[in-house]
């Protein structure tokens, strides 16, 4: 096996974290700045990405079970959550709408492809999910998985400053806030802050992945 990619990963991703847990701030965030590096340093040595995939194939496969080790917190958390769970379903009904709404009339407004459009609508759910919706809808699969992975990186990167800087304090508002709008990326980052609110983050990311691939489909038709 390779070693290439995954010593690269594991090894700038440490240095980033250390960096972080040494200074907290937005520009710090060891997701981004991995990526950036990697990318610039697979740039800089001509390394071709399918050559650093392959020999990273493991961390891609790591991703299942750590998507599914979420569901530890919801367990841990469930008499909140079940408490919670009319302002749960309002939340997740509510942004998952807005999180369309916003994304698809911001690209119509700087004049966006039909293609573009319907590429951007699903960018708040996780990738699979958002893949599936693209090629229903008719829009670009690619765009869609490089624009959610965008959406992910910018709230793993700002969402929680942006929570605290509006001052959301409630755990329940915050979670369903990271979860519906950044998906993955945004629970990781705010289950290391608030074990619960990590646990309504993704309850909310599973669940607005369901509503969106039910609504967007037929809601598409009335935005055309």
């Amino acid at each position: 096996m390779n070693p290439f990619g995954i010593t690269l990963t594991l090894v700038v991703f440490c240095i980033f974290s250390e960096l972080h847990n040494r200074k907290r701030a937005f520009y710090t965030n060891p997701v981004l700045l991995s990526i950036l590096t990697i990318a610039l340093i697979l740039k800089a040595g001509r390394i071709s990405y399918d050559y650093y995939m392959d020999s990273a194939r493991i961390l891609s496969f790591l991703l299942g079970p750590a998507v599914v080790s979420l569901a530890i917190p919801v367990y841990k958390g469930r008499s909140t959550i079940k408490a919670y769970s009319k302002e749960t379903t309002i939340g997740i009904v509510a942004g998952g709408t807005i999180a369309i709404l916003s994304a698809f009339y911001m690209a119509k407004l700087l004049g966006g492809s039909e293609e573009v459009l319907l590429s951007i609508a699903p960018k708040s759910v996780t990738t699979a999910i958002a893949i599936g919706i693209s090629e229903k809808i008719c829009g670009l699969p690619a765009l869609t998985a490089v624009l959610v992975i965008l959406t992910g990186i910018l709230g793993n990167a700002l969402g929680v400053e942006l929570l605290n800087l509006v001052r959301v304090k409630d755990r329940i508002a915050r979670g369903l806030a990271m979860g519906v709008t950044s998906h993955g990326l945004g629970t990781a980052r705010i289950i290391l802050d608030d074990e619960l609110a990590g646990a309504v983050s993704g309850l909310a990311m599973a669940l607005n992945g369901v509503f969106t691939s039910l609504l967007l489909p037929y809601l598409i038709e009335l935005l055309k």
